[in-house]
């Protein structure tokens, strides 16, 4: 039921005007035809009160007439055609008769239209008689002069005649009606919604914006803002929710630009003073005389950790470029040579894991940055063997279909948790500590990086994990196979 319902408030509105008209239009013709069926019966008993036992009495003689004052008959040519009569002696019928154009006034009645007329009360009403062997009639009783008793009745044909024709024309009249209205009110409605269908635009064209990206430039305002209308009472809240919204993101879009020149500029004012604590404690460490094990220690130590500091300083301003557009370099990869390179050093790295290949026949070709490239599967590699525990079985797969080139990463390790799934591509998202083969390593920029990475080349990336298995595919623009 609820699906044959109209959804658009136009045409809701547009139907309940219809249906209020034609309420009111059925009003009216059931009033109209109440009120002439009650006007023409008013004129019938008029006229069955003039004409009186007239011509029932005139049935004594024959239907030739009845002794009068004049010429000692009546003459019954002068009733309306179609006139009833009926003379009753002692509850039974002696004598009936129809006016008709000729001098024939019998008519046979049956037993049932006999018991019908004697039931006639003769209370100086009229009533309605239906018999059988005539149309419907309008009847009235009254008493002769001989104890007798006059039943005199007029047609009720004419009446429903002129009550079907009055239906005829209020069908005709109110159904155009009803379609010239209904057209005129969708248009109607249709004019009147237009201030609300802006408002609908304008929210629709806010939706469509990519207001996650940094995107700050809203639309148009909502041109209709009269407060004395309920649209224009919505078209100024919105206006003014939209404002909000603008300054909101116009200092969020300012928050990030600041974070990000920090992050660019820090990363780069970094490297120097990180460069210079290895290269100093690689020195001490050439050291020719004796030195103690703590500060043989503790220089491998400072060692290691400004070799870390270095990547993740690296890491942080290969971002702090990619989020600031910068161009990458435009040329033929290979990538089933880059998978073969990276999985060689992922076996050096990580021989406690199972590693296996799943590569087609041919060369599977893109265009891009070759080292950012090679950072992109140098990462998920790491990841996997840092985030999972030794004897995980690790597949790389790579695929090509129509114009996309597919690498899938994955392993039967025992999966990411959901707290952090929604987020794994996130900077500086990390696992949790206690996962086996976590380990503690890395700032949480690993996945950040493949992500931006794919997403500067035109592709993108994404994951799916369950205990057992997880996958992560990263999807590059295809380049056709060159020739052989």
């Amino acid at each position: 039921m609820k699906r044959l319902l109209p959804r658009t408030l136009r045409t809701r509105l547009t139907c309940g005007l219809v249906v209020l008209l034609a309420l009111s239009c059925a009003a009216v013709g059931i009033a109209a035809v109440v009120t002439l069926r009650s006007f023409l019966t008013e004129q019938l008993d008029q006229r069955l009160a003039e004409a009186g036992g007239t011509f029932p009495a005139s049935l004594e003689h024959g239907g030739h007439g009845e002794p009068d004052s004049d010429n000692g008959h009546v003459d019954t040519r002068r009733q309306a055609p179609g006139t009833f009569g009926a003379r009753l002696l002692g509850g039974t019928v002696t004598a009936a008769g129809v006016v008709r154009s000729g001098a024939d006034t019998s008519v046979a009645l049956t037993a049932g239209d006999k018991a019908a007329i004697a039931a006639v009360a003769v209370d100086g009403h009229s009533h309605k008689l239906e018999l059988s062997a005539l149309d419907d009639y309008r009847v009235k009783a009254v008493k002769g002069d001989d104890g007798d008793v006059l039943v005199t009745g007029l047609p009720l044909g004419g009446v429903e005649d002129a009550v079907t024709r009055l239906v005829a024309v209020e069908a005709a009249v109110f159904g155009g009606a009803l379609l010239i209205a209904g057209a005129a009110g969708a248009f109607w409605v249709r004019w009147s919604l237009r201030p609300l269908r802006r408002v609908a635009a304008t929210a629709a064209s806010v939706t469509a914006l990519p207001l996650a990206s940094g995107e700050v430039a809203l639309p148009d305002r909502v041109p209709d803002t009269d407060p004395r209308t309920e649209v224009g009472q919505v078209g100024i809240a919105l206006n003014r929710m939209l404002g909000h919204v603008e300054n909101s993101l116009g200092k969020r879009q300012a928050s990030e630009e600041r974070l990000r020149r920090f992050a660019a500029d820090a990363s780069h004012e970094l490297r120097t003073p990180v460069a210079a604590i290895r290269g100093h404690a690689e020195l001490a460490g050439l050291h020719p005389g004796p030195v103690p094990p703590g500060v043989s220690r503790a220089l491998e130590r400072i060692t290691a950790e400004s070799i870390r500091m270095g990547g993740m300083v690296d890491d942080l301003l290969l971002l702090a470029r990619l989020d600031a557009g910068r161009p990458l370099a435009r040329e033929p990869v290979d990538l089933t040579r880059l998978v073969l390179d990276a999985v060689d050093d992922a076996r050096a790295t990580g021989p406690g894991h199972r590693w296996a290949l799943d590569l087609p026949e041919d060369p599977i070709m893109t265009t891009g940055d070759p080292l950012r490239l090679q950072q992109i599967t140098g990462n998920l590699l790491a990841n996997a063997r840092l985030h999972t525990p030794a004897g995980t079985r690790v597949t790389v797969r790579l695929r090509q279909d129509k114009a996309a080139a597919r690498l899938t990463v994955e392993d039967d390790g025992p999966g990411i948790p959901a707290d952090i799934r929604d987020t794994v591509f996130e900077r500086f998202t990390r696992a949790d500590h206690t996962r086996p083969g976590a380990g503690g390593h890395g700032a949480g920029l690993g996945l950040a990086i493949v992500t931006a990475v794919a997403t500067a080349h035109g592709g993108s990336a994404a994951v799916q994990s369950r205990p057992g298995a997880t996958a992560f595919t990263v999807t590059l623009p295809g380049r056709p196979p060159t020739p052989r």
